[in-house]
């Protein structure tokens, strides 16, 4: 089967140029999740409720067309095919934290329908901890919903192609863990709560011993 034809807004506009590449709907949600690093299949439909696997499976090729993602297969014993970005592709991470920035005041309470990933809240949280002059390290964060880590920063050097975040615990240890309710983190990642101001309440519990804890716990 030969690929779609590329849809494009023909307009002469950089905006333009751009969402004739990551405009199709669950594209910047796909390149979300790959920014932990390379996913399989099956782990990105998991974690993207409402995507058919015909569309997944379309976007994933387009993406791979456009550069911005590359597609390979794991040595044995795993021998599974896997997805990852491409440095094109890892270039989105400021667009998405500037769009999750915008979105923030549209999240309100959490809706009955509403779906959710203890991830999801790495690329807030990280904005969070930049606002909150927390410095650079591996944030462990503990949620009802799971565990996750995120690399912290001052996104100087986000142009970087690693991962920047990921599920579970953090490997060989955390600069700093984080342990909340996700009513405070929701708060936080829309910006009606600072980081600091959470744990003076006693809203987070810091732990560690790593510059982004000491930075927390002098709040």
């Amino acid at each position: 089967m030969s690929p779609r034809p590329r849809r494009s807004y023909d307009q002469y506009c950089s905006a333009a140029r751009a969402l004739d590449t990551v405009g199709d709907r669950w594209t910047l949600l796909i390149v979300r999740e790959l920014l932990a690093g390379p996913r399989r299949y099956t782990d990105l439909h998991a974690d993207l409720p409402g995507v058919s696997t015909d569309v997944l499976a379309s976007r994933l090729k387009d993406m791979e067309r456009e550069g911005l993602t590359t597609r390979r297969r794991l040595p044995p014993p795993g021998a599974a095919y896997v997805y990852e970005l491409t440095e094109r592709g890892s270039g989105l991470l400021p667009v998405l934290e500037a769009l999750g920035a915008w979105g923030a005041r549209e999240l309100g309470e959490r809706r009955p329908t509403d779906a959710v990933r203890a991830h999801w809240f790495a690329l807030p949280l990280r904005r969070a901890l930049r606002e909150a002059g927390a410095g650079e390290g591996v944030v462990e964060v503990r949620l009802e919903e799971g565990t996750f880590h995120l690399y912290a920063g001052d996104g100087e050097s986000d142009s970087g192609h690693g991962p920047v975040y990921g599920d579970g615990p953090a490997p060989g240890g955390p600069d700093a863990r984080l342990v909340l309710d996700s009513g405070t983190c929701a708060a936080v990642c829309r910006g009606e709560l600072g980081l600091r101001e959470a744990v003076r309440e006693g809203r987070v519990d810091v732990t560690g011993e790593g510059t982004v804890a000491k930075a927390l716990r002098e709040a």
